[in-house]
This record gives C-alpha cells, structure tokens and sequence, in this order.
C-alpha cells in the first residue's frame, strides 16, 4: 500500500486486519485497496464512485451475492 497516501478503512472491514478496504484520495482521485493484496491500487474519479456506492445502494449488484 502507498504509504504517502493518507488511507482509511472502512467501517465494515474485519477487526483484525483481515478483509479490509482502505480509500484514499489525492489530486481529485479515489484510490481503492483491499488489505489481501496491498499492492494492487484502484484508482477511480470521485463522480464514478459515487454512481457506484449509488447502484449498490438501489441494488443493482445484488444478483452477484444472492
């Protein structure tokens, strides 16, 4: 994980390190990481996040998981 960026992890991540999400931004773009590959950083721009995070919450993506 870069560590010149200031990330954060979610909520919803495993206490003990385990399964966690981190974001982080910098120079208007969103950089996603999750802690079982820490090296491999998504990058996204804060409008197409916010169309994703929205298309979860009206349950575009449920049929993945049910």
């Amino acid at each position: 994980m870069n560590s010149e960026l200031n990330w954060q992890k979610s909520s919803f991540s495993g206490g003990g390190g385990e399964q966690c999400l981190y974001v982080a931004e910098s120079a208007g773009a969103i950089f996603l990481v999750e802690s079982d590959d820490p090296e491999r950083i998504i990058s996204t721009s804060p409008e197409k996040l916010a169309a994703f995070i929205a298309g979860v919450k009206a349950g575009e993506f449920d049929h993945f998981v049910n």
